[in-house]
């Protein structure tokens, strides 16, 4: 089912609860509002669709990823400035990203996984994580 997008921030920065098999609707709707607002969004994290759990969704070519419970377990020592926009924020903002990190994380089957990821989709995974942790750019 395709959610509205949150824009409090007051929601925004609470820090979200650990997700499980429970929270599976959840994430498939989070797949299906990231697969509506395509054309102008990359990635996109429960709480942004008023679900204070640890979910993101993240495009990937074009193929869209549900990250359940992603944890960034390390990161490269290269960083970059970058501005990037957000679903739930007016505006564009600047903000330092990793270039490489490595994910932990549970698939929607509750298949743990553990990937290195670079470039554009780090940064997606680094944005949508921070907002499961409440933190907003």
């Amino acid at each position: 089912m395709v959610r509205e997008i949150i824009k409090d921030t007051f929601i925004l920065m609470k820090k979200s609860e650990r997700a499980d098999k429970s929270d599976w609707q959840t994430a498939r709707d989070l797949l299906d509002t990231l697969n509506a607002n395509r054309e102008r969004c990359v990635g996109l994290a429960a709480n942004m669709i008023g679900v204070n759990k640890t979910i993101i969704a993240v495009q990937m070519g074009i193929v869209p990823v549900v990250m359940i419970n992603p944890v960034i377990v390390s990161h490269s020592k290269e960083s970059y400035e970058t501005e990037e926009g957000c679903l739930s924020l007016e505006g564009v903002r600047r903000t330092n990203r990793w270039n490489e990190i490595e994910v932990e994380y549970y698939d929607m089957t509750m298949k743990r996984h553990k990937n290195v990821y670079k470039g554009f989709v780090a940064q997606i995974i680094q944005h949508e994580t921070d907002h499961c942790n409440g933190i907003i750019i």
